[in-house]
């Protein structure tokens, strides 16, 4: 699995899984235990969570998987890459701090990898990124980041990080359906060396029906899922976390690491789906 640079230490595979809408349904919870278990052993490493999928559901999911991988010896701890996020409204000094310890008492976990802001809300930046700092401290979080940041809430951002551990990923909703984040936000976490997550890089499924770009994916033997996917991670400082249940969506996801999309294809694709001429407001779901 190819790996992108942290700017705080360390390292972030290029493609994870979401978890998304697991843990709602009693019903369904041991189905995406072995989901996740599953993408253990398949190879991913890097898996993407909330307090807000399911009200915890999706972390306690998780939490169990992981737990059950660990006993089982399919994985270390140390291989693991776990992203979780806090609720903007839970986003206060203290009130981070306790969000942050019940989702790891969900995860069953000692410490979370990295752990996102959601999006912006009332509380003050400036008083999240304290909180993160003192996690990272204390040792509960390796790395804190923000989710759905325009550029402009990046600029605000720096201007409040001081000299604690820096921000150390955007997570933003970027795909061949949604390139809006192409024109200065992506740029701009470059050039500070800073990942973006790509969440719904396949437009929730959408980009898999796609009949043009299937077109051009079954010319290159691949899926037009795959070539989706592919083509999000080509760009470079991007990883993507698509969400997979079914075990063929698993193996067929992880498999698009290894598309290699040459200059013609990528033109191609620019001209299926056109890449953003002017700024645009971040898209969210």
């Amino acid at each position: 699995m190819r790996t992108l640079p942290l700017p705080t230490g360390g390292e972030m595979p290029v493609l994870g899984l979401g978890t998304w809408r697991m843990g709602e349904v009693a019903s369904r919870r041991a189905a995406e235990v072995a989901a996740v278990r599953e993408a253990i052993v398949l190879g991913y490493r890097l898996i993407d969570t909330a307090e807000m999928y399911g009200e915890g559901g999706a972390e306690t999911v998780l939490g169990q998987a992981v737990g059950e991988a660990l006993r089982a010896g399919d994985v270390r701890r140390d291989e693991l890459f776990i992203v979780s996020k806090v609720y903007p409204h839970n986003a206060s000094r203290r009130g981070t701090r306790e969000a942050c310890e019940r989702s790891l008492k969900r995860l069953g976990l000692d410490a979370i990898d990295l752990y996102l802001l959601h999006w912006r809300g009332s509380h003050p930046l400036s008083e999240t990124v304290e909180a993160m700092h003192a996690l990272v401290a204390g040792g509960r979080i390796d790395h804190w980041g923000v989710s759905n940041f325009d550029t402009d809430d990046m600029d605000e951002l720096a201007g409040v990080v001081g000299s604690g551990p820096a921000c150390a990923a955007n997570q933003v909703y970027l795909s061949l359906g949604e390139r809006g984040p192409e024109f200065s936000l992506l740029p701009w976490l470059r050039e500070r060396g800073m990942p973006l997550m790509a969440y719904s890089p396949i437009d929730q499924g959408a980009l898999a029906g796609d009949d043009a770009l299937g077109e051009l994916a079954q010319r290159l033997g691949v899926t037009a899922a795959q070539l989706a996917l592919a083509a999000v991670i080509a760009r470079p400082g991007v990883v993507a976390i698509p969400k997979a249940v079914r075990s063929a969506h698993l193996q067929e996801n992880l498999a698009a690491v290894e598309l290699k999309l040459d200059a013609a294809t990528l033109a191609e694709l620019d001209h299926l789906h056109p890449p953003p001429r002017r700024k645009t407001p971040l898209a969210m779901i």
